[in-house]
């Protein structure tokens, strides 16, 4: 086609709006189109079309192809879906203009405000598959030639706002920059409508503008009044983001990406980082946009320590006020972890700068997290109804190693369309409202897992997007609360107080209720009668039955003759733990003494809480109940089979081991020797601590389920990081040193870098793991040469070529990855079907490189078999790169992968922290009570039967959570696991590589240790499986109806 007349200053408006890299220059380039045009900005979807009319030339045609296929889809009904609806959307981020886009096809009004001038934010968002979708299909590459272009899955707050702001501008948007919003304020009279508060003072057109729908989208720190916000608390955590100029060099971008390394299943990156620069991170991201993106989770006392923070205050606020934050320190702490993650391949990194001309570097705290209750509010005054809606950040924050932010926001935005369009269609204020709700219930737990797979039919209708919908999951009766009538009283609901009180009565016999259950558990066995819940115990005779009651195979009752009542309670509450999942909170002397009758209850309602739904069969004889399927148990017997093989590998004594019967062993903390209160207590090997003392002897980390252990020499305990193996000494320098240098860490210090994908980046090499052996001449036998020179990576050109297989069809490309190399243990087949795969491409190509890279990530689904045959052909023949389809779908499917672990890392330790606070909280609570309890002993009976009730709720309470964080160790486990397994097998791989000729005997002992080690983790790993498969049937055989 011709190139358009470049004397047409329309055109030359247009190509500089498309490749305006400002939002200055953005809007003074579309204001020079509109005025070339003859048209005034902000006229909604009329002035698309009439721009679209006047610029039909080849370079917009593209363009208005892709918008106009969006627009056409039926649910905007010809941008007829909202003629009359007013809307004013506030804040120009990337949810709030996604919002406006939406709004905007729907045919509504459309004004924003936002109160900055310009786009500076270069931090780096992770997108998912169908957000990156979703810009494609509005024009973002021809906006941002680069946008995720290969395998890149990301991009820049800054470049996703401008290209949101040009689609924005040609919608029709009306925009005023610089303004803030601080209220609404409402109709004076009937007649009149809905106006914003705004500042400064606005020109009279948007000071008069009324509406009828709000959309905010102004961040977390601005969410409109009557929304009620709640507060997410775990542990301190502070974020560190950093932005390096990005040169573009060969060098740079030969260095791979990190799309996320977590110390919670990679710890070992971890301690090289803290031995060569003596920085302690949780964990750390990298990603290379228009900058070098980083961004990681420090601990506190890593930054005092090195100088970062000048003080250790407890007001976070204070603690990371600019105040206290010395940026020369912090500026070469980010460097050192920069160039430790990638090898100092980077070279020089220069700090890029923010909106101030300051290096872009951040400190912040993510310890809490906001969530609104409910997502939209409807108000009425005189008449005028309005509509509000939460989008983005205000709505929910996202916690940012999850990378859900602008998935989620965009899912949001979507929604929130969705309800204006049902508001302008005539549906009722609570039927919208419910709907809104019902939605916003799912949004926490989408995942790219978890909506549908085909990311091209997504759009506004929620049913092309989640896969279980229910728009009833809300009925109308429940957001009454949410439609407030300014000129009444506001309707409240009074559930809360109502459960609150179904909760004191259900709870008012729980006493009794266990004292029932106890004797019913007891009953028929001789010489045992459970009148109380203190000294019926005393003998250990009770404990044992009920143990036995659920456990019958673990002895018979006349065992028990001979055994006084110390040891018999002792067998109790190890066998209890061991069998049952249910760890001690009292000892076995003060049951006999019954010295601590607190205790015992407490212990004996973990009892009743876990199996009281079990059926009671009566007698002794009975068969009994299988052992508890809890985490807890799991973990705890697995955690106790490790110290046994440990033991054994150090030929120490591993049999017999008696429970330990210190005096006062429940009372007092075996390591701070301070009071325990019956909430605080934790039991590991016979003894009691508080969980604030129970860390690691070395790195002092919380020790939890599963992840510890004990060392038999000096009888501490250690995370597995730093349990000390057998002869040998810890050499790694005190982590609680003083010094402040950082050094920056040469080629003896890297260590192999975060666990990645196994296919190098573009032209890269994979970086050797240290613990690898280094590379030998391979000597290869007679026959192997021969099969290698005859090996043939190319067709005969003399040949026919084969049938072109369908890309669909998986198991012809298996096949033929296969059989893509000879000699390396691979079935012989011939290369021919991969080439003519990448042929019959080279023969169709699409219309554009945009329309390539989609059709490659529409039509390229792997399933696991394909995958791990590309992964195995890659690692063998090193031939990927001449198959760059190949090579870019494994590459993104590598890279999804990676980040779906480290996202589920993320979420798992996020939860983790958050048990540890409320755990504490209930621990503070408890020991109030408890206090209570014990010293006011003329407080009449009522009043102590309350406290008690009140001690054994928060007992529950407290033993859910660590049911929970359990469950979650176990993930962790698992995430470790796999971990082990990919270090070890690509070290494993190095010597079975070799020539057995050239192995020495110290590589074959290796190897030996190696692949049993493997075997180990591998069966450590199956136990995992099969137990949670076990326990998903076993919930499913136990539902109603499952027998049927």
């Amino acid at each position: 086609m011709a190139e358009p007349a470049s004397t047409n200053p329309a055109h030359a408006h247009f190509e500089s709006f498309l490749q305006a890299q400002l939002c200055q220059d953005v809007l003074s380039s579309f204001q020079g189109l509109c005025e070339a045009l003859g048209l005034e900005p902000g006229g909604g979807l009329p002035q698309y079309h009439k721009i679209k009319a006047q610029l039909n030339y080849w370079s917009a045609k593209s363009l208005w192809a892709k918008l106009d296929k969006r627009a056409g889809q039926p649910v905007y009904q010809q941008g007829r879906a909202c003629p009359d609806t007013k809307c004013l959307v506030v804040g120009a981020g990337p949810c709030g203009l996604r919002a406006a886009v939406e709004l905007a096809l729907l045919g509504a009004r459309v004004v924003l405000v936002e109160k900055r001038t310009k786009f500076s934010r270069h931090n780096v968002l992770h997108l998912w598959p169908f957000t990156i979708h979703d810009l494609r299909a509005l024009g973002a590459k021809k906006f941002y030639g680069r946008f995720c272009t290969g395998t890149l899955d990301h991009i820049s707050i800054r470049q996703l706002q401008l290209l949101l702001l040009k689609v924005v501008l040609l919608l029709g948007v009306e925009i005023h920059w610089g303004v803030t919003f601080t209220g609404l304020q409402p109709p004076p009279k009937k007649g009149s409508g809905w106006r914003a508060q705004l500042q400064p003072s606005p020109p009279a057109q948007l000071a008069n503008y009324e509406f009828d729908v709000l959309i905010s989208a102004a961040g977390g720190k601005f969410v409109p009044e009557g929304f009620t916000v709640r507060e997410m608390r775990g542990k301190l955590a502070i974020g560190i983001t950093v932005n390096f100029v990005n040169g573009r060099t060969v060098e740079e971008t030969q260095v791979p990406e990190i799309s996320g390394v977590a110390r919670i299943y990679n710890q070992s990156f971890f301690q090289s980082l803290l031995k060569a620069t003596g920085i302690d991170l949780e964990n750390i991201v990298y990603y290379k946009d228009d900058t070098h993106y980083f961004v990681m989770t420090a601990k506190k006392q890593c930054l005092l320590r090195l100088g970062v923070l000048r003080q250790d205050w407890p007001e976070i606020d204070r603690l990371l006020g600019s105040a206290n934050v010395v940026p020369e320190a912090l500026q070469r702490f980010v460097r050192a972890a920069a160039d430790f993650a990638t090898h100092g391949k980077l070279g020089k990194l220069e700090f890029a700068r923010d909106a101030h001309g300051r290096p872009d570097i951040s400190a912040f705290d993510f310890t809490s997290m906001m969530r609104a209750e409910s997502a939209a509010r409807v108000q009425e005054k005189h008449g005028a109804r309005l509509l509000l809606g939460l989008v983005g950040d205000c709505l929910v924050e996202p916690f940012w190693p999850l990378g859900t932010g602008v998935a989620r926001g965009f899912l949001a935005a979507f929604d929130a369309a969705w309800m204006v369009k049902r508001w302008a269609e005539g549906a009722g204020p609570l039927e919208v409202l419910a709907e809104r709700e019902s939605l916003y219930q799912l949004l926490s737990q989408t995942s790219p897992e978890n909506m549908h797979r085909n990311v091209a039919q997504y759009g506004l209708d929620p049913a092309t997007r989640y896969p279980t919908l229910n728009l009833r999951a809300v009925t109308p009766n429940q957001v009454r609360d949410l439609y407030d009538v300014v000129a009444k009283e506001p309707v409240r609901r009074n559930s809360d107080k109502t459960d609150a009180g179904k909760l004191a009565a259900g709870s008012a016999g729980t006493q009794e209720e266990l004292l029932r259950w106890c004797q019913e558990q007891t009953a028929g066995y001789p010489g045992v009668h459970v009148t109380d819940l203190s000294s019926s115990w005393a003998d250990g005779r009770a404990l044992c039955a009920l143990v036995h009651r659920l456990r019958p195979s673990l002895l018979e009752p006349s065992d028990l003759q001979g055994l006084g009542a110390l040891e018999a309670t002792a067998w109790a509450l190890k066998m209890a733990e061991h069998e049952l999942g249910i760890t001690p909170v009292v000892s076995a002397k003060a049951v006999v003494a019954g010295s601590d009758p607190l205790g015992l209850i407490a212990y004996l309602s973990h009892f009743h809480s876990t199996f009281k739904n079990v059926p009671h069969n009566p007698g002794p004889a009975s068969q009994g109940f299988p052992g508890s399927s809890s985490a807890v148990l799991f973990l705890g017997k697995l955690q106790r089979t490790l110290q046994r093989t440990r033991a054994q590998e150090n030929g120490e004594d591993t049999g017999g081991k008696k429970p330990r019967l210190e005096a006062g062993a429940g009372d007092l903390c075996a390591l701070c020797g301070e009071q325990l209160y019956i909430l605080e207590r934790l039991c590991a090997d016979g003894r009691f601590f508080h969980r604030n003392c129970f860390r690691c002897h070395t790195c002092e980390a919380t020790l939890r389920p599963g992840d510890y252990g004990q060392h038999p020499g000096d009888g501490y305990f250690y995370c597995f990081q730093h349990l000390p193996q057998p002869g040998h000494k810890e050499d790694g320098p005190d982590p609680g040193s003083k010094s402040q240098d950082l050094p920056t860490p040469d080629e003896n210090s890297m260590p192999s870098g975060p666990s990645t994908s196994v296919i190098p980046q573009e032209g890269t090499s994979p970086v050797p793991n240290p613990r690898q052996p280094t590379r030998r001449l391979i000597r290869l036998s007679s026959p192997e040469r021969q099969r290698l020179s005859s090996l043939k990576l190319t067709p005969d050109p003399d040949l026919e070529p084969p049938p072109k297989p369908p890309r669909s069809c998986s198991a012809l490309a298996r096949q033929a990855l296969e059989g893509s190399f000879v000699g390396w243990g691979i079935p012989v087949q011939s290369p021919q079907v991969v080439v003519a795969m990448e042929e019959e491409q080279e023969q169709s190509p699409p219309s554009s490189e945009e329309e390539e890279e989609e059709e490659a990530e529409e039509t390229m689904a792997l399933d696991s078999d394909t995958q791990e045959a590309l992964l195995t052909f890659a690692k063998n023949s090193g031939t990927m790169s001449k198959y760059p389809t190949w090579r870019r779908t494994l590459l993104r499917h590598a890279r999804e992968e990676e980040m779906k672990r480290f996202c589920k890392a993320q979420a798992v330790q996020r939860r983790l922290h958050e048990i540890e606070t409320a755990v504490g909280e209930l621990e503070a609570e408890g020991r109030k009570v408890e206090l209570a309890l014990r010293s006011q002993s003329t407080s009449p009976e009522q009043q102590k039967a309350q406290w008690l009730e009140q001690l054994l709720q928060l007992v529950r309470k407290k033993n859910s959570l660590l049911a929970e964080e359990a469950e979650l160790m176990l993930t962790v486990k698992l995430l470790s696991l796999e971990e082990q397994q990919c270090e070890v097998d690509q070290e494993l791989r190095g010597y079975l590589n070799q020539e057995e000729t050239v192995k020495t005997p110290a590589d074959r002992q290796a190897e030996e240790q190696l692949l049993k080690k493997l075997l180990d983790v591998v069966k450590q790993r199956d136990e995992i499986i099969r137990f949670q498969e076990e326990r998903r049937l076993s919930e499913l055989a136990s539902r109603p109806g499952a027998q049927g």
